[in-house]
């Protein structure tokens, strides 16, 4: 008999979350949920939380916890409730709990990510932001403590479906590997010319032709700032170099990363474009499980096409090479400035071509420093975003 595993669910409103509690709920006797966070949504996480039985329930928003309790004491569950950052490090560190899916967007993940590795979890990562703004950190904190790092986001999950076996106990070089192919859609502007883009809407942005995500990764995805940042946490992965990081426009999303060896072999993970593969494949790793997933239909999807990225159309893409290739802090500014712009382009403050204006004028102001401790982090995170949001008040671009 395998004992059941105890889960914490970082950002479990979100879609990750969702898809995360539908693959949980279909294996009652393998998985427990201890503990659900959210960041704002009371009524959702209450809800969630009775449903699922969750032992604790962690609002980010610390004002909203008295609210939340008593969201709970009305729905008759006896749940425990945690708030602020505070009350996310307590969840994600909870000595019953064995596995944590990290997924909550952007940098206000970092602090619960990192406490879930200092923890020693299983650590499921869906917050790319947290290998982007802290890298060696990060993985110094993993390897420090015995955490045991699995990736989610589809195509790095796909990456590691590829590799083989003895991989974690080589390097990407002794494992003869020659390259990795990060797939990507290309988004909703894949065919539209860059003059076209000026006046796009946020609606538009978040209208991705394959993925239900998000309106931040969404417009990510549209900007193909989503891959940048996707090539950077394949470096600290799988250790690759910047240049053995390949990314590849594949819009059909059926192939979700490659690996290329050195004997010419390309090995392929394969799948309809459903976050529960990923979530299914980490949560029971090394074994597989039901997942909830349609069998993929070869005859349906007829052809798949392959496309070359376009550094001019989407200079999100070179920009996030730009930062690996610099190093340091350089990516954690690199993310700051984004997330300010993709905020300031949600709110109708700034046009979605000024997104990646905001973040080059930014990683031009701010010199990026070694990244020796998270202190290193936390300041170059601040410096960044107060730049930022000057240079967006100084564009002052209003869409209507």
């Amino acid at each position: 008999m395998k004992r059941t595993r105890n889960i914490a669910i970082l950002g479990a409103t979100g879609s990750i979350g969702r898809s995360t509690l539908d693959v949980v709920a279909r294996h009652p006797d393998r998985y427990r949920i201890v503990a659900l966070t959210a960041w704002r949504k009371i009524d959702q996480l209450a809800d969630l939380c009775s449903r699922h039985g969750a032992t604790y329930a962690c609002i980010a928003e610390e004002s909203l916890g008295p609210a939340l309790e008593r969201q709970l004491r009305a729905l008759g569950a006896p749940t425990r409730v945690l708030a602020g950052e505070a009350g996310l490090i307590e969840a994600a560190m909870l000595p019953e709990v064995d596995c944590v899916m990290a997924a909550i967007v952007g940098g206000a993940g970092l602090a619960p990510t990192l406490a879930a590795a200092r923890g020693g979890k299983k650590l499921l990562l869906a917050n790319k932001e947290a290998l982007v703004m802290a890298g060696p950190v990060f993985m110094d904190t993993v390897r420090r403590h015995g955490s045991i790092l699995l990736p989610i986001d589809s195509e790095h999950n796909a990456v590691f479906q590829c590799l083989p076996p003895a991989f974690l106990a080589a390097n990407f070089d002794m494992a003869g590997i020659r390259r990795i192919l990060l797939t990507g859609s290309g988004g909703p502007f894949r065919s539209r010319a860059r003059s076209e883009l000026q006046h796009v809407t946020p609606e538009e942005a978040c209208a991705h032709p394959n993925w239900v995500m998000g309106k931040k990764i969404s417009v990510d995805s549209a900007t193909m700032m989503n891959k940048g940042l996707e090539v950077i946490e394949a470096h600290w992965l799988f250790g690759a170099r910047s240049h053995q990081i390949q990314v590849v426009v594949h819009p059909q999303s059926v192939i979700h990363s490659m690996v290329e060896y050195t004997d010419g072999s390309v090995i392929a993970q394969m799948g309809n474009p459903d976050m529960r593969t990923p979530i299914a494949q980490a949560l029971a790793f090394p074994e597989r499980i039901e997942a909830g997933v349609s069998s993929l239909d070869l005859f349906t999807t007829g052809s798949l096409t392959f496309e070359a990225p376009d550094f001019e159309r989407f200079p999100a893409l070179r920009l996030a090479y730009q930062a690996l290739e610099e190093g340091g802090t350089a990516p954690t500014i690199l993310n700051a400035a984004n997330e300010v712009a993709v905020a300031a382009f949600l709110d109708h403050r700034l046009s979605f071509l000024h997104i990646t204006v905001v973040i080059e004028e930014t990683m031009q102001a701010i010199a990026a420093t070694a990244m020796r401790a998270v202190e290193d982090v936390v300041a170059a995170d601040a410096a960044a975003r107060n730049r930022a949001a000057a240079i967006v008040s100084h564009l002052g671009t209003h869409v209507a």
